[in-house]
């Protein structure tokens, strides 16, 4: 009886036990529903209009493709191939840039159509009175209008959606309803045709941002395939891409064109190839996977094969999805507005475009010297805006992308072998030389000082060394110690590029320091404080000096009209000397006259005959939030010890210069840099000279921030008392004790922990005053 009873209440037991697993289960599978995806505070059209530049459209983080719309190039504000201004549409390319000054890309543009054949992308710009939908083409402003032969098409945004990996429109000349998702080197288009209508896709080898195609071919293997390349002259001047296209259903009937006029049979060669898929009746629903390759038309075959072996549109549509959720959850945040949430992830999802991957799912690539290089041990990249990225998104990457991180550096030590330097701006094994200084430099060092493993340190110090004992681009005289004379034949903005170097130089010296290469730390230190050369104590900037001794003539620091500095003036280039403020501080007199000068930056005004470049937005008197020498400026209160300073200038910046709408980046977002600058001073910290590992203090914008590091001790930020108002930062504890510093250090934050920043709506006056809290 005593056993029964027993084996009755155990019986019980089990079954509460059970009931009480299932109920937790069911509550939490209902919570994880009530959860929304990190992908849904991501909203791509931020950034989309005014200067930002954004891509829109459906990619993977860090993918080859970038598959999205195209509208009718117009210039600079279209260098993504998309302006939220725009209308009109004319295809739909596999490869885009994201926020570049400098157009380029937009290949294999894809456009469906119904009616009759169409050859022209061309639109007429008809003259009318101003009006909201007015444009500038060659210097006609009006209306577009499509043009009689053109296949481009009128859309509405009410008919768009995007989000992460996806993106669809309704072509309105033609009732057809556009869908598209990506993987890593493979687009997928999903076309809904109306009923009854002939139809027609063409395959644009021509047109493309910024370029001219030459070479090109496209054939026809079988009724499902097709497959050929692209070579253009463009912002890089000579850029090789091979495709392969699987479709859903038979292509029965296809022509081959140069540029309008037909050609015999279906392999086509010159320099304007366009395919044209032709339907008497379309069907309802056509399917086209695009594949890309660096290397040939049949790896382009087998990364279709490798990535999107089926027709399951939806699933791949969710694969993107989840891909986003996990590169975004690296950095989870609590905020005080749903606003505030999406501008967080939107900028963290736009330092994901790029750089791209720009090899094969095989790991073949084409190098910068043309040769493919087979059995890769790493992942190639391409797309290297590093003159923008090493102030922000590549310390981003270090603390979020560690193993992508390694194969960018590998990549740049590939480019190194190929090309006998370190890339400055690498566009798809092209070097294009853009912009000033030779800044993979200080990103190779940054990655050894933090600790970034995967790549070989000695053979990344060698190539950084044998880079920066060259004699071009200014570095014959920087490498004697000797400044870079303004009046040098061929040379380019030479004191941005000395200043520039001296980023590099001090990165380089500590590198050389922690190898315990002692002779090249003194060597690169030395280097460093060669800024002081250009330094005029007459009025306080730094400016040219000409080979005789003499300073420039007619100088003022306001004006961009000169060859001195690289998009931006002497006031804006005064401040970048991020590897020795303290040495900038002596330089212009002490704590006190320096904050005085810096207060004056936010206040100058420029004459009106002077002009401004378009690359210059987001103005506070002189200082420029749009473009990138600026990025670090405000956080040098810090280390004059006016910290406040540095929270007033971050707060009315990410307020007023990210707001939540399509121009919602003040300038060029390029490559991530705009959003990166974001996403670290909205968690309260900012790396003003990223080789040091110190991040410097400003003011919070988000409540609540955690760091997944690479250590897998996660990293907190929490801002208590947050608020419009409460700016100022009264007090700081790390892991429960007080803490003065204005700064953290890289390796305290890997060592995980919670730091309590406590704000206010005063300043604290004594909050990294005293030298020893300072960075």
């Amino acid at each position: 009886m005593k056993l029964l009873i027993k084996q009755i209440a155990f019986s019980i037991l089990s079954i509460c036990i059970m009931l009480f697993i299932n109920l937790n289960i069911a509550d939490a599978q209902k919570k994880a529903k009530s959860v929304p995806a990190l992908t849904s505070f991501v909203d791509p059209m931020i950034g989309a209009g005014g200067h930002g530049h954004v891509f829109v459209g459906a990619s993977v983080p860090f993918g080859a493709v970038q598959v999205g719309p195209d509208n009718h190039y117009k210039g600079w504000d279209w260098c993504s191939g998309y302006n939220y201004a725009d209308s009109l549409m004319i295809g739909f390319a596999q490869t885009h840039l994201s926020g570049t000054g400098i157009g380029d890309l937009a290949d294999i543009l894809i456009m469906p159509y119904t009616g009759r054949v169409r050859l022209s992308e061309g639109i007429n710009v008809v003259k009318t009175p101003a009006t909201a939908n007015m444009v500038v083409v060659n210097g006609t402003a009006g209306v577009e209008q499509v043009t009689d032969d053109s296949y481009s098409s009128r859309y509405s945004h009410q008919s768009e959606k995007v989000k992460p990996g996806y993106y669809s429109v309704k072509l309105l000349n033609y009732g057809v309803d556009v869908e598209l998702t990506a993987t890593e080197r493979v687009a997928f288009h999903r076309y809904h045709f109306p009923a009854g209508k002939e139809g027609h896709i063409i395959i644009d080898l021509k047109t493309g941002i910024n370029s001219k195609s030459f070479d090109c071919n496209i054939k026809q293997l079988d009724p499902y395939t097709l497959v050929g390349r692209r070579k253009s002259k463009g912002w890089a001047k000579d850029r090789w891409i091979f495709f392969a296209i699987k479709s859903s259903v038979p292509l029965t009937k296809f022509n081959v064109y140069n540029d309008t006029q037909l050609m015999e049979g279906t392999d086509g060669t010159a320099d304007a190839i366009k395919g044209l898929i032709s339907f008497d009746k379309a069907p309802s629903t056509v399917m086209l996977k695009v594949g890309i390759s660096p290397v040939s038309p049949e790896n382009a075959l087998d990364n279709i094969k490798a990535e999107i072996p089926g027709w399951d549109f939806e699933s791949v549509v969710k694969q993107a999805d989840a891909k986003w959720n996990k590169e975004l959850s690296t950095l989870s945040v609590e905020t005080r507005s749903l606003s505030d949430k999406r501008i967080f992830y939107t900028s963290l999802f736009h330092t994901m475009i790029d750089p791209a991957m720009f090899n094969d799912h095989n790991g073949d690539y084409r190098g910068t010297d043309k040769k493919v290089y087979t059995n890769v041990p790493f992942t190639n990249y391409s797309i290297f805006s590093l003159w923008d990225t090493y102030r922000a998104a590549n310390p981003l990457y270090i603390l979020t992308q560690p193993k992508r991180t390694a194969d960018m550096i590998n990549t740049m030590l590939a480019i190194y072998d190929q090309q006998g330097k370190l890339p400055i701006w690498h566009l798809d094994g092209n070097e294009t030389g853009t912009m000033v200084g030779i800044s993979s430099m200080q990103v190779i060092a940054e990655a050894y000082l933090k600790g970034i493993k995967g790549f070989d340190a000695q053979r990344a110090y060698n190539a950084i060394k044998g880079t920066a004992s060259q004699d071009f681009r200014g570095l014959n005289y920087v490498k004697d110690f000797k400044y870079i004379p303004s009046d040098a034949k061929g040379g380019k903005a030479p004191v941005a590029s000395a200043l520039e170097y001296g980023v590099s130089d001090g990165s380089t010296a500590l590198m050389a320091k922690q190898m315990g290469k002692m002779d090249d730390y003194d060597y690169f230190a030395k280097r460093a404080q060669e800024y002081k050369q250009y330094y005029d104590p007459a009025d306080g900037f730094f400016k040219g000096k000409l080979a005789n001794g003499q300073f420039v003539a007619n100088y003022s620091p306001t004006s961009t009209k000169n060859n001195l500095y690289s998009e931006g003036n002497g006031w804006q280039y005064l401040w970048l000397v991020p590897q020795d403020v303290k040495g900038l501080i002596s330089l212009l007199g002490g704590d006190k006259k320096f904050n005085n000068k810096l207060d004056s930056l936010f206040v100058a005004k420029a004459p009106a005959s002077e002009g401004v470049l378009a690359d210059l937005t987001g103005e506070i008197g002189q200082y420029a939030h749009g473009d990138e020498p600026s990025h670090a400026t405000i956080y040098l209160y810090d280390f004059s010890g006016e910290q406040w300073k540095t929270a007033e200038k971050s707060r009315y910046i990410t307020k007023n210069f990210y707001p939540d709408n399509t121009d919602g980046i003040i300038g060029n977002e390029d490559c991530g840099q705009m959003s990166a600058w974001y996403v670290f001073s909205s968690m309260g910290f900012y790396p003003v000279f990223p080789a040091s590992g110190q991040y410097v203090i400003g003011s919070p914008v988000v409540n609540k921030a955690t760091i997944q590091t690479t250590s897998g001790k996660p990293f907190t930020v929490q801002a208590v008392n947050n608020s419009d108002k409460n700016i100022y930062i009264q007090s700081i504890s790390l892991n429960g004790k007080n803490y003065k510093n204005s700064f953290i250090t890289h390796k305290q934050m890997m060592q995980g922990g919670t730091m309590i920043m406590t704000m206010g709506s005063k300043p604290n006056y004594n909050f990294g005053t005293e030298a020893a809290n300072r960075p």
